[in-house]
């Protein structure tokens, strides 16, 4: 049996170990997503794939690496395909792994001694093209995930510690980036090699027993933690309702949720949900859990470990054949991006009277995904990023300006970087003034970002957004955020700038700029109880004016 001190040490360990995962895959990667914004996530597993220890990374993985990896598992089994020493597997199917295409996910089975099977090491990163009908991969008119981008069920990336050329070449030569790919794929390697390298090290050093002794202290901890936790939450049912906006720019697609709190867990039903549609914004099982996860972990505190025993407390239904659990071969590349945040938004939206204390407004509620590529001096390109939004006020405090908000965790693309390496210029990146929604403690601002094509051929631009119709809403009096909105210069034209849908693929010319404009946070708090010195800092600082002001029904 192993000792209080050794199990803390053996659980910190395991959870910085999936920190430097993290860090080795970014260090390795070669395309600016991965290497710059980090778009990533790094985990470690027992053999029974309960996870042991996961990284801060991506909350959107935080659900979709435990379940991919049980899929993964129920996979090679049905296919009888036996782990082995010195290998390694790669899958991006999503009904598999859990996210969308462009997510890859490469695992690592870790033996003990050559012989037994104690653990896995595991992580997700977003490839910024994976072929598909746009760069990019991610478009909204897809009828069927085929049209997303190549598709591989689990294959082995290594044997023997040796790459599987075949694997390589089928993964490089589908993507229009291909030196991209094999770099990034490489870095993911590189990242479960250390991950292994450290969980032997911790066996090695408190031997196999002790090891899995601490594991399993740790899981009860988490696990009566999480209890304790929800203790300090109202009881009840509680129910919300919220919407995504169809690409018809009309129509909309609802999610509903009912949630309930007792003393022991919580249960979460999506009954009610809208069904799957033949549009790309249908979210795998994995990303709807992903949402409550994340969730829940805000509400019971950071300092419970992100481990198997924090998340045995929930209980998931989503119907299968609705927007939040489609059947194959529903698109899915903006569900794990676009139906995620919503889900977010739906989940905190009903669970506002069950914490008060600690549930914000809604934030900007997209990824706001943008996708550019085509062939500049002969030479296919492909690039992805998202921009950040404003947070939603909170109960203490007002929402974060332009940050990457809820189910994504990334940083934005440095400006240097892009206009170093792709045929592009930023020609504004600022805070959106007057985005902000009004309240005791406003919402955070939105950004601007704004693309201008330098390329000598065409360049396909895709944008897929939400929060253009359905504004962030406030809590407690707060007033809503200002919704996004895309607009589209012709260099070529008299034309002043126009607007042009939220989902959308255009085609630019040399000289065409896209501007985004990303949403405010929602309010909190009715906004004549806000601070005037706030007020005051806030006109100072340019992100209102003191004609919004007046408009937010601030007191100046």
């Amino acid at each position: 049996m192993s000792d209080l001190i050794t199990r803390e040490l053996v659980a910190s360990s395991l959870y910085y170990a999936s920190e430097e995962m993290g860090i080795a895959l970014r260090n390795s990667s070669y395309s600016p997503n991965i290497k710059e914004r980090m778009d990533h996530s790094a985990a470690l597993f027992d053999y029974e794939s309960r996870l042991l220890a996961q990284a801060e990374h991506i909350p959107v993985h935080l659900g979709s690496l435990p379940w991919g990896l049980r899929n993964i598992i129920d996979y090679c089994d049905r296919e009888r395909i036996d782990f082995e020493p010195g290998s390694m597997l790669v899958v991006n199917n999503p009904y598999v792994a859990g996210t969308h295409l462009n997510d890859v996910t490469v695992v690592r089975p870790i033996f003990y001694g050559k012989k037994k099977l104690i653990a896995f090491a595991a992580n997700k990163a977003h490839h910024s093209d994976v072929g598909g009908k746009v760069p990019g991969s991610i478009t909204v008119d897809s009828s069927s995930v085929f049209e997303e981008g190549f598709m591989l069920n689990p294959v082995f990336l290594m044997k023997n510690d040796e790459f599987v050329q075949e694997t390589l070449v089928f993964f490089s030569s589908n993507s229009r980036t291909p030196s991209e790919r094999l770099g990034d794929l490489k870095a993911q390697v590189a990242a479960n090699v250390t991950g292994e390298r450290r969980l032997l090290s911790l066996v090695e050093k408190y031997g196999y027993d002790i090891f899995v002794d601490s594991c399993e202290s740790s899981f009860d901890y988490a696990r009566r933690l999480v209890k304790k936790r929800l203790l300090s939450l109202r009881k009840g049912t509680y129910e919300a309702t919220d919407y995504l906006e169809h690409p018809d720019g009309r129509s909309d697609i609802t999610l509903r949720v009912k949630i309930k709190i007792s003393r022991e867990k919580i249960s979460v039903d999506y009954s009610g949900t809208d069904p799957q549609l033949p549009l790309a914004l249908n979210a795998v099982f994995g990303v709807t859990l992903s949402g409550v996860y994340y969730v829940m972990r805000t509400l019971t505190g950071k300092d419970v470990p992100p481990n198997f025993g924090a998340f045995s407390s929930i209980e998931v239904f989503a119907p299968s054949g609705t927007i939040v659990n489609p059947n194959f071969p529903a698109p899915v590349a903006g569900g794990n991006v676009e139906t995620s945040q919503r889900n977010a938004d739906l989940l905190f939206k009903a669970l506002a009277r069950a914490s008060p204390e600690k549930v914000p407004a809604a934030s900007g509620g997209s990824m706001n995904n943008v996708m550019i590529g085509g062939i500049h001096n002969g030479k296919s390109w492909a690039f992805y990023e998202t921009a950040g939004v404003g947070l939603g006020g909170r109960p203490k405090s007002d929402g974060i300006d332009g940050i990457q908000g809820n189910m994504t965790n990334t940083m934005n693309t440095p400006i240097e970087d892009i206009e170093r390496n792709l045929p592009l210029l930023i020609v504004r990146y600022e805070f959106r003034q007057n985005s902000s929604g009004g309240g005791k403690f406003r919402g955070g601002s939105g950004l601007i970002r704004a693309f201008q094509s330098r390329s000598d051929s065409r360049t396909v631009f895709t944008v897929l957004a939400e929060r253009g119709r359905h504004r962030p809403w406030g809590l407690d009096g707060g007033r809503e955020g200002v919704n996004m909105r895309v607009t589209l210069l012709r260099a070529r034209s008299d034309e002043k700038a126009r607007d042009i849908p939220i989902k959308s693929t255009t085609i630019l010319e040399q000289g065409d700029i896209v501007q985004i404009y990303t949403a405010g946070g929602g309010g909190y708090g009715n906004p004549k109880n806000r601070d005037t010195e706030k007020i005051i800092e806030d006109i100072a600082d340019g992100l209102i004016t003191r004609d919004y002001a007046e408009k937010c029904g601030y007191s100046v």
